[in-house]
């Protein structure tokens, strides 16, 4: 994939998956959150860094399928 130049800038497309990723763990974790509360998981760091995990995997397959790489 490479990355964007920006008036010079080059950006890698990781990163902006990794912000987008970021974003939507932000609105995916307030549905999680309850279950952190009570006590349903066990290692909270580890399920939020999971949780992460798998967004950007999704993130990064819709990059691939949106741009038909």
């Amino acid at each position: 994939m490479g990355e964007f130049n920006a008036y010079g800038v080059y950006i890698p497309v990781f990163l902006i998956q990794a912000i987008v990723a970021f974003l939507v763990f932000k609105l995916v974790s307030i549905l999680t959150n309850p279950w952190l509360d009570q006590g349903w998981v066990a290692l909270p760091g580890v399920f939020n860094i999971c949780l992460y995990i798998i967004l950007l995997m999704g993130v990064h397959e819709g990059f691939l399928v949106f741009w038909g790489i």
